[in-house]
């Protein structure tokens, strides 16, 4: 059971949503598809559940072309769109019997509504009407939907998008459970998310992949490549007189006069940011070297510019 993409691309007009994408996921991985807004995640998506075709490249989902005449491909596919598409006049049991009607489950039916209806955790929920539901029943029924065939392959786009804390846990959870014996794909802005439970985490910047790893490893990635400082001053300097320091390549301000200096460089830039702030009349509250976290590297690899506010 997989999903892999080859040389991907996609436009719409001239704009390229997807350029030349191309990866591979096996059973038994939940992955995080992570990326800023407008950088291709969607699409990706959508191209991968046959809502749209690719202009250049393939995919195949089991060893079966996506575009293959001879088989539905996507009789294995689960699929959680970000708008969860429900009909909000249809009772939450009888709407899961018709989408079992749509999947030809047969005299199999009932029996896995019931199924669904327990691993899900929406037995109280089940005779209302889905209009009358909080947002977070909403999203159960509609991963109900997505599970309900028993997919190999199940792809989630911002399942927990709205959801209080304790909704956004449970949801997780449930993700995490059905992900062991399939195939996810996870679509999400919560960094948190994506450390409980991604092994994997994909990122996607105006259409083009710029990093493939485990958690770890994505870290690791800016870590190794890059030396970041987190200073203080007592005033705000400019940003751009940062950008002019020697060896610093980004800055990004975090809170009032908190600054995240980064660089390329192997020298140690305190130093010069010591000099910097003498140079300038500013006092030095806090200057120390510190790791990324997953927030920060997403934010260093998808930055357009390399000042941030």
């Amino acid at each position: 059971m997989s999903v892999t993409v080859n040389n991907i691309t996609k436009r719409f007009g001239k704009q390229a949503a997807l350029n030349n994408v191309s990866f591979q996921i096996t059973q038994g991985q939940v992955v995080g598809l992570l990326g800023p807004n407008g950088a291709g995640k969607s699409t990706l998506m959508k191209i991968i559940t046959g809502y749209l075709t690719p202009d250049e490249g393939s995919a195949w989902v089991n060893g079966v072309d996506i575009l293959s005449p001879t088989y539905d491909y996507r009789r294995d596919i689960g699929y959680l769109p970000e708008h969860n598409p429900l009909y909000t006049d249809m009772y939450v049991k009888e709407y899961l019997m018709w989408v079992a009607g749509i999947y030809r489950l047969g005299k199999n039916a009932r029996k896995r509504v019931v199924e669904i209806i327990d691993i899900t955790g929406i037995g109280h929920e089940q005779n209302k009407k889905i209009g009358s539901l909080s947002k977070g029943y909403r999203q159960r029924v509609g991963l109900a939907q997505a599970l309900i065939h028993n997919p190999s392959v199940l792809i989630l786009d911002e399942p927990t998008s709205g959801l209080d804390p304790n909704q956004i846990v449970e949801i997780r959870n449930l993700i995490a459970e059905v992900g062991q014996n399939k195939t996810v794909i996870l679509s999400t802005h919560i960094m948190q998310e994506v450390e409980a439970i991604c092994g994997r985490i994909i990122i996607i910047n105006r259409g083009d992949i710029v990093a493939n790893g485990s958690t770890d490893e994505i870290k690791a990635l800016t870590a190794s490549s890059a030396q970041n400082v987190l200073v203080e001053f007592d005033q705000q300097p400019k940003v751009d007189d940062l950008l002019k320091i020697e060896n610093v390549s980004a800055v990004h301000q975090l809170e009032g006069n908190t600054f995240l200096i980064s660089s390329g460089s192997s020298n140690d830039i305190r130093l010069v940011i010591f000099n910097f702030a003498k140079n300038n009349n500013l006092t030095i509250l806090t200057l120390q070297r510190k790791s990324l976290n997953l927030e920060e590297v997403f934010q260093a690899l998808t930055l357009t510019n390399s000042n941030s506010r």
